[in-house]
């Protein structure tokens, strides 16, 4: 496979690779924005305990599975995926790898951690995933083990968090100061 421009002369990812990017931004954000919501709400209020925790646990297993396929394609179209700009400095190429890459590990690394927590809690519901009723807990229930998953999520939470501003602020700046030209790459992911 080689890259093929656009009809509008830019060469974009594959549509599959969009459409499955923008489905995961709006999964990750709506997961940490619910998180966030969640956990400042009294442990035994119904609305956390009986719909926003069974459907943060389970977004965040489709969200990991989507990351999943999300490498499976960039490994299917590595031949036609857009390198960056050749005129972005040298630090704006090893930012932007390093952060597309810590955004990827961490979309596999935060849900397993989310459901290591909720295996390892001794009072914990099991974790649901739509239609199938529960996914089987494979860690012994260990509420120190709890703890440490719980602090190392939050922790994971908040990088990926971070990692998400600088994506989206580097894309802006690109976007802002070179409209529709060669540093522009937001055109590639629409």
């Amino acid at each position: 496979m080689t890259e093929h421009p656009h009809k509008s002369g830019v060469i974009k990812y594959p549509l599959s690779m969009r459409i499955l990017h923008w489905l995961r931004a709006a999964l990750i954000l709506g997961l940490l924005a619910s998180g966030w919501y969640m956990t400042r709400l009294p442990q035994d209020d119904v609305a956390t305990s009986g719909f926003l925790y069974p459907n943060h646990k389970q977004f965040g297993v489709l969200v990991w599975l989507l990351a999943l396929v999300h490498l499976t394609l960039r490994w299917r179209y590595r031949t036609v995926i857009p390198h960056p700009p050749s005129n972005l400095a040298p630090w704006e190429k090893w930012l932007s790898h390093l952060i597309h890459r810590l955004i990827i590990a961490l979309t596999l690394i935060t849900p397993l951690l989310g459901y290591s927590m909720s295996s390892s809690f001794t009072q914990s519901d099991g974790v649901p995933f739509f239609v199938i009723s529960q996914i089987p807990e494979l860690l012994p229930k260990n509420d120190a083990a709890f703890a440490v998953f719980q602090a190392l999520r939050r922790y994971s939470a908040y990088t990926l968090l971070a990692c998400i501003i600088l994506h989206l602020a580097g894309a802006l700046k690109h976007r802002l100061e070179d409209k529709n030209g060669s540093t522009d790459v937001l055109p590639r992911m629409l």
